[in-house]
C-alpha cells in the first residue's frame, strides 16, 4: 500500500484493526519517521474509545496501555538495549494475555522473542511524504 499522508497512514490503520483477532502481536519496522505511531493511532481509535490524540509512542515508559474490551499493548523498543531488558520488565507476559493486541515498534529489538505467528508491518520512505507499508505474516 502507498499512502500520501499522515490521514491515510491513520485509516489504513483504523481498517487493519478491523481484521485483528484478540491476542495478535504486530511487529512495526521502520525508520523514525516513517509512520509507525501514525498507523498504531488508527489502530487504537478503530478499537478503542481513544482518539488518536490521546495515542503518543511510550518512547521511555515502554509500553502505554490503552484499555478496552480488547486492550491495546503499545510497545516503543527504540531505547532498548537487549531483548533480556524486556524479558526482566516482564513484557512477555503480554504475548500470552490472549485478550488484548501487542503492536511493537522496534522490534527488530526482541526479534528472537516473537511469538511464531506474528505479523510484521514494514513502513517505508518515498519521494515527498509518501510511505509504503507492507503486510506479512511470519
Amino acid at each position: 500500500m502507498i499512502s500520501l499522508s499522515d490521514d491515510q497512514t491513520e485509516i489504513f490503520g483504523n481498517t487493519f484493526a478491523q481484521t485483528l483477532k484478540k491476542g495478535a502481536v504486530i511487529a512495526l519496522y521502520g525508520e523514525l519517521g516513517a509512520g509507525k505511531t501514525t498507523f498504531v493511532k488508527g489502530v487504537v481509535e478503530a478499537l478503542t474509545s481513544f482518539e488518536k490524540r490521546q495515542v503518543q509512542s511510550p518512547t521511555y515508559s515502554y509500553l502505554n496501555i490503552y484499555e478496552a474490551s480488547m486492550p491495546i499493548f503499545h510497545f516503543d523498543l527504540y531505547r532498548l538495549k537487549k531483548a533480556d531488558g524486556f524479558i526482566q520488565m516482564g513484557f512477555l507476559d503480554y504475548f500470552e494475555e490472549k485478550e488484548g493486541i501487542c503492536l511493537i515498534e522496534w522490534p527488530q529489538r526482541i526479534e528472537p522473542l516473537l511469538p511464531k505467528d506474528t505479523l510484521q508491518v514494514h513502513f517505508s520512505h518515498l519521494e515527498k511524504g509518501k510511505r509504503k507499508i507492507d503486510v506479512y505474516q511470519s
